[in-house]
């Protein structure tokens, strides 16, 4: 299903005036790039402050991540910015967030901003999964493992973010892990190897990406099957993305998990 771009303007009164009992009257609106599952995405300036609002039509097929993003606000305060309220009328779904002072992080060598998140990595690792209903790694994979036994490798009670694209990440005084739509449960190991693939995207080759994941020391004694396995497996999902029309995102992505994957057999 495409995603239509849509003002916040343009949403209907009744939605607004339910953001606006939380925000304050907004005094001005900036629309945000980025977001490729938003089909609205803007900062609000108003009279309370200022906000970041996403949204979806509630028919979508994917909206059921606003609900997940909801139910995880209160258990992601350490890394997420606050939920001010989850608005569902009118056939939209929005969130309502505190808006912070971040940039999108940059992963290209060199930079520090890969030392920065390598550390936000080491610290997600070590946190459990809330007792929320998530998917499951061992699940969201099981159609793409060579072998049906290969997805339990993936299996684990760790939280996920599995998004690593760079705008997720925000880099201020602080930094910020946002976009939860699509978070998981699994092995402690696998947010690294998600990064791996944004890292060779990024510029990194293969060896000096799984280099930097092994900062991480769940990902450092992660089982060599394992991480060949979900590289195996993350590659075929790609291939599936990218066979269903190619934009320029989708294939850098693809491109650099078929690296990691030839670089996977080189080394075992």
């Amino acid at each position: 299903m495409v995603i239509v771009r849509t003002r916040y303007e343009s949403l209907p009164l009744t939605v607004r005036s339910l953001i606006e009992e939380s925000t304050g009257s907004v005094l001005a609106v900036e629309p945000v790039e980025g977001g490729l599952n938003n089909a609205l995405s803007a900062r609000l300036r108003t009279a309370g402050g200022e906000f970041f609002v996403k949204g979806l039509p509630a028919d979508h097929r994917w909206v059921w991540t606003q609900q997940r993003e909801a139910d995880l606000a209160p258990h992601l305060k350490f890394v997420a910015p606050s939920l001010v309220t989850h608005v569902v009328a009118r056939g939209w779904d929005v969130l309502v967030f505190a808006a912070v002072t971040a940039r999108p992080a940059d992963y290209r060598p060199g930079s520090p901003d890969v030392r920065v998140v390598a550390g936000l990595l080491q610290q997600l690792a070590t946190i459990a999964a809330p007792p929320l209903e998530l998917r499951r790694a061992e699940q969201r994979l099981a159609a793409y493992v060579e072998r049906p036994d290969d997805a339990a490798l993936f299996a684990g009670d760790a939280l996920l973010h599995t998004d690593w694209n760079n705008t997720n990440v925000l880099i201020g005084e602080r930094t910020w892990l946002v976009d939860w739509g699509w978070a998981t449960r699994g092995a402690a190991w696998l947010d690294a190897a998600y990064w791996i693939i944004w890292l060779i995207a990024a510029g990194h080759q293969p060896d000096a990406a799984e280099g930097i994941a092994a900062r991480v020391p769940a990902f450092a004694v992660a089982p060599i099957a394992a991480v060949t396995a979900f590289a195996e497996a993350n590659e075929r999902l790609w291939a599936e993305t990218a066979g269903t029309g190619v934009d320029e995102w989708t294939s850098r992505l693809h491109k650099a998990n078929q690296a990691w994957v030839r670089h996977r057999h080189d080394v075992r």
